[in-house]
C-alpha cells in the first residue's frame, strides 16, 4: 500500500454547503488529479458514501473506469443518506443498502476496504460485525475497518470478533497531525500492539499546516479559514508552524512537506490520506514520501508538539515505573 493516499472529500458537491467549501471539483478535475497520483506511484483511494450527498463516489466510479484494478479501493459508511430511520448508523439494515449503494455508485462489484466512519451508540458491535463478515464472505468486501473510534470501541470491537470468529477490523482511520497528537494517548498503543495498518486524515489540520498560516496572516481563500476543523490551540500551533518553518529551511521543501513527512516518520502509520483542489498542491504533498528527516529535525518538532503527560501516565514515570522486558 502506498505511504501516501488520495482522499477524494474535494470531488463534487458545488453549490452544496458545506462541500463547496471543500472542493466541489468536476469531473475533468477529478480525473486529472487521480491520474497524476496514479502516475507518481499512489494505490490507495479513500472515500466515503456521505462525501457531497454520494456524488463523490458516483464521480470517483466514472474516473476509476478501466482503472479499477490499479487501486486499492476504500470508502465508509455510517452517516445519514436519506430521511428514513434506516439511512443512518450501522445497522445490518443501513449496511446492506449502503453497502449496495456504493458499489453502484463506484461501478465495482467488490470494495477493498469498507469502513464503519463512527460508532453507533444504538447498533450492538456484535450486529454490526456480523453483517460486515456477511458482506466480506459474499465478496462485496474484502477487508474491513473504524474511523473516528475511541479506544476502548476498538478494543471491544476486535475482542467480539475474535470471540465470534467474524472479519476484524484490519485499519484505524484517524486524525493525526503536528498540531493534533491526541491518537498517541491510547489509539496509537493499541494500533501497533494489534498490528492494524493506521490510515491518517488530516495530517496537515485542515490546511492549517500548509504553510499559509501564521500568526501575521493566513489565506483567506483556504478551507481552514471558513471551517475551523479539526479543531486546535492556535498560539500552540504558530509555535509549532515556527518550528517547521525552521526545518524546511534546512531542507528547501515548503512547509507542508516537512508537516506530512513527520507523520510518515511515526511508528504505526502506515498511510497518509491527502486531499487537493489543484496539481501543484497534489505534487508538492506526494513529494513528502521522500522527505527523509534527521534525528534533530524530529527532535525539535517532537519538543513544541509533544503532548502533556496525562494520568495514568505520570505515575509510571514515578513510584510505578514500567517494567520492560530486557
Amino acid at each position: 500500500m502506498s505511504r501516501i493516499a488520495l482522499g477524494t472529500m474535494t470531488f463534487g458537491g458545488s453549490g452544496t454547503a458545506p462541500w463547496h467549501l471543500i472542493g466541489g471539483l468536476d469531473l475533468k478535475a477529478a480525473d486529472e488529479l487521480v491520474g497524476i497520483a496514479l502516475d507518481q506511484g499512489v494505490n490507495l483511494i479513500d472515500t466515503a458514501d456521505m462525501y457531497a450527498g454520494g456524488e463523490t463516489e458516483e464521480i470517483l466510479g466514472k474516473v476509476l473506469k478501466g482503472r479499477r484494478r490499479d487501486v486499492v479501493l476504500a470508502t465508509k459508511a455510517y452517516s445519514r443518506m436519506g430521511a428514513g430511520p434506516n439511512e443512518v448508523g450501522l445497522s445490518r439494515v443501513h449496511l446492506r443498502h449502503a453497502i449496495d449503494d456504493s458499489l453502484r455508485r463506484l461501478g465495482t462489484d467488490h470494495i477493498d476496504l469498507y469502513q464503519i466512519h463512527a460508532h453507533d451508540h444504538l447498533t450492538p458491535i456484535e450486529e454490526t460485525l456480523a453483517a460486515l463478515d456477511d458482506a466480506v464472505r459474499q465478496g462485496k468486501i474484502s477487508y474491513i475497518g473504524t474511523s473516528n473510534t475511541f479506544a476502548w470501541q476498538l478494543a471491544r470491537a476486535l475482542g467480539v470478533a475474535d470471540l465470534h470468529g467474524y472479519s476484524r477490523f484490519v485499519s484505524l482511520q484517524a486524525y493525526y497531525s503536528l498540531v493534533g497528537r491526541e491518537l498517541e494517548r491510547e489509539l496509537l498503543p493499541l494500533v501497533n500492539e494489534e498490528k492494524l495498518g493506521l490510515l491518517v486524515y488530516s495530517p496537515l489540520a485542515g490546511g492549517f499546516l500548509s504553510g499559509k498560516f501564521t500568526r501575521d496572516s493566513q489565506d483567506a481563500s483556504g478551507r481552514r479559514a471558513k471551517a475551523d476543523n479539526p479543531p486546535l490551540d492556535r498560539e500552540r500551533g504558530y509555535d509549532i508552524v515556527d518550528a517547521l518553518r525552521k526545518v524546511a529551511e534546512r531542507h528547501d521543501v515548503g512547509v507542508a512537506r516537512v508537516a506530512l513527512a513527520w507523520v510518515l516518520a511515526q511508528r504505526g502509520v502506515t498511510s497518509a490520506i491527502i486531499g487537493a483542489k489543484r496539481p501543484d498542491q497534489l505534487h508538492e504533498n506526494l513529494a513528502a514520501a521522500d522527505l527523509e528527516l534527521t534525528g534533530q529535525d524530529l527532535a525539535e518538532l517532537d519538543a513544541v508538539s509533544a503532548l502533556p503527560v496525562e494520568y495514568p501516565a505520570w505515575t509510571l514515570n514515578g513510584a510505578y515505573p514500567a517494567r520492560t522486558p530486557r
